[in-house]
């Protein structure tokens, strides 16, 4: 498992997204089961909170959230260049893309609701539309906003944006590439959303305030002195996947 590190600046703390052509081959909705729910049928599937968990080993651990590895899986830290903070993380497989952000939220309610209302009105005043479907985590929203090619055609830029809310934390993950309009793509991603723990800690916190990220203790460059064999790679930074203003 490769290990990078990307730059935001302080505008660009949004969404990952894959671009593809007019002709991309629309999402399937699978059983609707467990849509517009919370609770119970997170528990059953995925994500987890830190306590319904028995041990952090065999996850990396980025602070607010612990990672399942997986062959052939790219860690990438998107950190807001100006204050040099990390505000999200992108896992990179087979191709697409699950940028993962986690917030802290109210006792009593969710945000996803009202999250996904705020995205459809951001992309709306891109000039591009948006749908909701029934996902595997329950109500999910593709997004498609007007892009050009490198050939100079037009096509689309798709996102596929799932949440759950969680013990007084929401997750946010945004499908780009291939896996955000391809069920079959999306498969490996969606399996290690499944799978992400989230640490929420105790300290009282706002709404929609982030939730720490950090690199792993453990993580070094490949062949520096000291580094633990089993650590994923780091790679030299590098520019992420484009970011829209969404949300």
């Amino acid at each position: 498992m490769l290990f990078g590190r990307g730059k935001k600046s302080k505008d660009e703390r949004s969404e990952t997204a894959g671009t593809v052509d007019e002709s991309g081959t629309e999402a399937q909705s699978p059983e609707p089961d467990g849509v517009g729910t919370r609770g119970d049928f997170r528990l059953g599937k995925g994500p987890l909170d830190v306590d319904e968990i028995e041990s952090h080993d065999g996850y990396v651990d980025l602070g607010a959230l612990l990672i399942a590895p997986a062959e052939g899986l790219q860690l990438r830290l998107e950190v807001e260049e100006a204050t040099q903070r990390v505000v999200a993380v992108t896992l990179d497989l087979a191709g697409s893309s699950l940028q993962l952000q986690a917030f802290a939220a109210p006792r009593s309610e969710g945000l996803w609701e009202e999250i996904r209302e705020q995205i459809n009105q951001s992309v709306a005043s891109q000039g591009g539309e948006t749908e909701e479907i029934a996902g595997t985590f329950g109500t999910e929203l593709v997004a498609k906003l007007p892009a050009e090619a490198a050939d100079g055609s037009r096509g689309f830029r798709a996102a596929r944006f799932m949440g759950v809310d969680g013990p007084r934390w929401f997750l946010r993950g945004v499908l780009g590439g291939e896996a955000a309009l391809d069920r079959d793509a999306a498969a490996g991603l969606e399996e290690l959303f499944r799978r992400v723990v989230v640490v929420r800690g105790d300290n009282p916190m706002p709404p929609r305030e982030l939730l720490q990220l950090r690199l792993p203790k453990d993580a070094a460059v490949p062949g520096q002195a000291g580094a633990p064999q089993n650590a994923p790679e780091l790679q030299q930074p590098e520019r992420g996947p484009e970011i829209t203003q969404i949300g």
